[in-house]
């Protein structure tokens, strides 16, 4: 064998013990997940101030789809990608302004900085709402009495995360979480992002979702 070909096998095979390595390395022991707080309290926010924030720095409403198909080109498509998941979605569309586009990404990866810092397995959040139309709000009225026709979804300032549900990364990851832990690590992750007055959070009970409209 050629002296070239021997240095080429022993590095594939280096490369072969590495992965190796790295795939078999064990995980530190899961550390406490707490959250110190109230979610009630530390997540308040009234629709007059998320309403505030949404009409300074978000588009005007679109009545329908069609007439938001014009607003696209000052917007960021929303998708699904390695900090986040977007639910198939009935009664908005997957568009934010940059910033709140921006702010979404921020917490997902805040989100999994922090489970990995709690040698946790990984997970996404998931993404319920986004940009409502206002026929898309007059739909949902009809649908759930508890919604606001004066939404800041309008503003496509404005999402809503799940506090209920998360995507696991890893499926053959052995240990799991609880929806419970996962919702104290996410709201210690919006806690930080609020502090720093990135945004206005209302914790939604009944639709069990964090409703966060970036300022």
């Amino acid at each position: 064998m050629k002296q070239s070909a021997i240095y080429t096998l022993l590095f594939f095979v280096m490369l072969t013990c590495v992965a190796f390595s790295a795939c078999n390395e064990k995980r530190g022991d899961l550390k406490p997940i707490k959250y110190i707080g109230s979610y009630k309290r530390d997540f308040g926010d009234l629709n007059n101030l998320h309403m505030l924030a949404a009409k300074k720095i978000g588009i005007e409403p679109a009545s329908t789809r069609d007439a938001a198909l014009d607003k696209l080109s000052d917007l960021d498509l929303i998708e699904s990608n390695e900090w986040y998941d977007v639910q198939k979605l009935t009664h908005s569309v997957p568009y934010l302004v940059p910033e709140a586009a921006t702010l979404l990404e921020d917490i997902g990866r805040g989100f999994q900085d922090s489970l990995q810092s709690l040698n946790a397995p990984i997970y996404k959040i998931i993404v319920t709402s986004v940009l409502r139309t206002e026929r898309d709000v007059k739909k949902l009225k009809k649908r759930n009495s508890n919604a606001s026709s004066n939404s800041a979804h309008r503003f496509a300032t404005t999402f809503d995360v799940s506090w209920a549900r998360y995507a696991k990364v890893d499926p053959e990851d052995k240990l799991s979480l609880t929806d419970d832990q996962l919702k104290k690590v996410l709201a210690s992750v919006l806690r930080a992002v609020k502090k720093d007055k990135r945004c206005y959070i209302k914790h939604e009970r009944r639709q069990g979702c964090f409703h966060i409209t970036t300022r």
